[in-house]
């Protein structure tokens, strides 16, 4: 069976808030770690993979180091289409486009056009022809892809592009990055979720929106900060017993309480408030791997990736992170 990190793409999205960020770096990580050489790949101005990795982001559009084997870019789509425009427009400046309302009206009056030249740069990357005739330099490319509405759109965009334009370059991009993203040798969809409703809601309309646009299906769900399931039965049945009453406050128990009845008291708010949070943690995990079943329902591959003990996400978490996926994937 073909491993995800066989392919050229693989595109990582997902609700908002779900971890994709972490969880792409992750991935890239765990390539790298094997020896491909790989690009993690963010759409938007800002760059935050590089803050994971303890190093300065480069600008828009240029590439970072992260580790060995690894970097990654940030492309903006205003910026992406902007470029594109100056190349039809010739010698006109990308200020004079940008101040002009060229620029707002073509974004406005063609569907999908900043989506298509962003997937374009994204082909590219994956060994497509570059900027200036150059060959692809990155076997591997990991897309962390807009939040699951968006990035289906932009996923769309060549076939929503190309019925606008159908003959020229513009169009043969457009055929080129379909005929990637419907590949299955070429391309793969990871979702990544939260074990709650709503994440896992989102990646049910994610699996039905990649078959219906792409007829694709996703490769895997990754359920992020999964709590891990410690007490059976018995054990649950043992820790109610420990915590009984509620502890009481020192001037209910004694007007003057001497040191032995306040460290008593102390031990008793102590056991009290453990097996409180031990009962709260556990009931968290049950409704988390109740989530999980609803995605094997639909017969979903399910990577669960264990919640990270860490006072901050830095890259040794990462590298936690990478080793669960480089075991699972």
């Amino acid at each position: 069976m073909q491993s995800p990190f066989d392919r050229k793409l693989l595109v990582v999205t997902g609700k908002g808030g779900v971890g994709k960020t972490t969880i792409a770096a992750a991935l890239g990580l765990a390539a790298a770690r094997a020896g491909r050489r790989t690009i993690v790949v963010e759409v938007g101005e800002e760059s935050r993979l590089p803050g994971l990795f303890g190093v300065e982001p480069a600008r828009p559009g240029h590439e970072c180091g992260l580790a060995a084997h690894l970097s990654s870019i940030s492309i903006d789509p205003d910026r992406a289409l902007l470029e594109w425009l100056q190349v039809l427009g010739g010698r006109v400046s990308g200020r004079v486009l940008a101040s002009s309302g060229t620029f707002q009206y073509f974004a406005a009056a063609a569907p999908g056009a900043k989506e298509l030249v962003t997937m374009v740069k994204i082909w590219r990357l994956t060994g497509g022809q570059r900027a200036g005739g150059r060959a692809g330099e990155h076997p591997l490319v990991v897309l962390d892809a807009p939040a699951t509405g968006h990035a289906l759109g932009m996923l769309s965009s060549p076939h929503t592009f190309g019925a606008i334009a159908r003959v020229g370059p513009v169009a043969g991009q457009a055929r080129k990055v379909q005929e990637l993203l419907e590949s299955p040798a070429r391309s793969a969809y990871l979702a990544v979720a939260l074990g709650t409703e709503m994440a896992v809601t989102e990646t049910l309309e994610l699996q039905d929106g990649l078959r219906a646009r792409l007829g694709r299906d996703l490769e895997a769900v990754l359920v992020n900060a999964l709590l891990p399931q410690r007490f059976t039965a018995a054990e649950l049945a043992g820790l109610a017993s420990l915590r009984g009453g509620a502890p009481s406050s020192a001037g209910e128990s004694h007007e003057h309480p001497g040191p032995e009845s306040g460290l008593r008291a102390d031990r008793e708010a102590v056991r009290h408030s453990a097996v409180r949070a031990a009962e709260t943690i556990h009931r968290r995990a049950r409704f988390q791997h109740n989530q999980l079943a609803r995605l094997r329902r639909r017969e979903l591959p399910v990577v669960g990736i264990p919640f990270v003990w860490a006072p901050q996400l830095d890259r040794a978490a990462l590298g936690v992170i990478a080793g669960r996926l480089e075991r699972a994937l």
